[in-house]
């Protein structure tokens, strides 16, 4: 039993820096107080997404909530793929939408990005407002691969 003690403690510091978070930031310095994801142990933290097109032009794409939807999956698709992971990987999300009424139209989209019926968990909530006058924002927690 005291070898087994003395395992576990002699194990601990490896255990603990392996939880030691990584703060990511697969586009360079970050512009704003955030990361696009965090890592820690074999766990991905990824910031809310919104629907800003990869030219990261300011605004969401045109096109109302269907368009926003879209393009927000594709910007979490792309902060997982460099970062570790992919869709099939998220076990978690958050949905923010400016206005409920749109779930469904959101829900049309956001289905078609997870296969075989393989949802991950998800909360949702109408919000007061989003950044950059967003429709949707999407955040995410994967596994790495």
């Amino acid at each position: 039993m005291r070898q087994l003690f003395v395992a576990l403690v002699l194990a601990l510091p490896a255990t603990l820096a392996a939880q030691q978070p990584e703060f990511l930031q697969p586009y360079g310095p970050p512009t704003r107080p955030f990361s696009p994801a965090v890592k820690v142990g074999n766990l991905l933290y990824l910031a809310g997404q919104i629907g800003t097109p990869p030219d990261a032009s300011g605004a969401p794409v045109a096109g109302g909530i269907a368009a926003e939807t879209k393009q927000t999956m594709e910007n979490i698709k792309d902060v997982l793929a460099k970062t570790g992971s992919d869709l099939d990987h998220v076990v978690k999300c958050t949905v923010f939408m400016a206005d409920m009424k749109e779930w469904d139209a959101m829900n049309a989209v956001y289905r078609t990005y997870f296969k075989d019926g393989k949802f991950p968990a998800r909360s949702a909530l109408g919000a007061n407002g989003l950044a950059l006058n967003a429709r949707v924002e999407i955040e995410c927690i994967a596994t790495v691969k």
